[in-house]
Formats: C-alpha cells, structure tokens, sequence
C-alpha cells in the first residue's frame, strides 16, 4: 500500500481511525474513507450521528449487565420471561447468540469477562459479588452455566458453583455440545440451542 504521507491530513486521520477498530486494516480502512467521501454529506453525518448516539446513550442494565437503552434491559423487563431461570454468561455478544437460538426464555447475568489469572481477571473485575444475592432476591430457582469451554470458564463455572451451592438453588451447565476451546458466540444456533437445552446438573461434571 502507498504511504500514507503524501495523503491529505483529513484523510490520514480518518485512516487511523478506522484502521482502530477491530480487524479493519490500513487498505480497508482507505476504502472505508473514500467510500464514505463519494457519499452525500447527509449519509455519513447520519452515521455520525447514530454512533455518538450510541456511545452517548448506551447503557448496562443495573439488574443483569446487559446493554439497554433504559436503566432496566428489555430482557429483565419482559414479564413474558421466565423469572426463576438465570443464565450466567460472559459477554453481551453471548447473549444476542444464545437469544439467536430462540430456546431460552429465561433472564440473564452478564459477567463482563472470566477469571484468568494470565490476564489479571480475578473475580472482584466481574460482576460476580451481586449474583448470589439477585438469586436469593428474585426466588431463581436454576441457575445456568453457559461460559466459553475453556480452561478459564472452567475455572469460574466452578468458583460460581462454590458461591451458590448453599443456596436453594439448582445450578445447571450447559451440555458440551460446543467443542472444547470454542466461545458461545462462534457456536451455530443449533448447536448452542440444543446445549442449553440438554443441560446437566453441574456438580455432575464434577465426578467427572
């Protein structure tokens, strides 16, 4: 690709910014520029405009950490759900995927990461302390484990499973239909959905 020094300022600026964003190279990042300058004004400051938007309004809903655009998710707020069943997930993106499947009804609890000591994740980093008492506070009934296959997710399945076992509480995994190593959200629909829906009792995975 040409060096970028004999290119317009803006446009230098530009390239930066977009070559920022997750796998989003300098060449694509030039593209992106171009495309958009070939575009009506209008077009790109509606772009413009809907990502300040977003960045300004977005928001993590109090009771389960997912994003919201109110103080309280649509999820938590949907009085269709199944309140006495929480899935514990590691990210918002496990969320739309598992949601995606269409075969869960329940509510959620976003951790916002996983323990990995590598990493300098420990467990005060996620939202792990207000799981036990949301659990006893909303009468859930079971508790489900959906965390990546990994070493790290086994390591928090199993501090989650320590942190409620005394509870009046059944604490599910899902099944390991989603291979070894894989995240949730790389998993297909189908895949996923039938894990969930052939979940074991974690402490069986324990005798293992």
């Amino acid at each position: 690709m040409q060096q970028t020094d004999d290119y317009s300022i803006l446009l230098q600026r530009a390239i930066d910014a977009f070559s920022s964003l997750p796998g989003v190279g300098r060449k694509s990042a030039l593209r992106l520029a171009l495309f958009l300058l070939k575009q009506d004004k209008g077009f790109t400051h509606r772009i413009v405009d809907s990502l300040r938007d977003f960045v300004d309004g977005i928001q993590y809903c109090e009771r389960c950490h997912n994003i919201s655009d109110e103080v309280v998710c649509k999820i938590c707020s949907d009085t269709g759900r199944d309140a006495s069943t929480l899935c514990v997930v590691e990210s918002v993106r496990d969320v739309m995927a598992i949601e995606n499947t269409g075969q869960y009804t329940g509510l959620y609890h976003v951790l916002g990461g996983i323990i990995s000591p590598m990493d300098g994740v420990g467990p005060a980093d996620l939202f792990l302390q207000d799981l036990p008492k949301r659990v006893v506070d909303e009468g859930i009934k079971e508790v489900i484990l959906a965390l990546s296959t990994t070493m790290e997710g086994d390591t928090t399945n199993f501090y989650i499973y320590r942190m409620l076992k005394d509870l009046p509480v059944k604490i599910s995994a899902i099944a390991r239909g989603v291979a070894i190593g894989d995240e949730l959200e790389y998993a297909d629909d189908l895949t996923l959905g039938r894990s969930i829906l052939q979940r074991i009792d974690f402490s069986d995975t324990l005798r293992r």
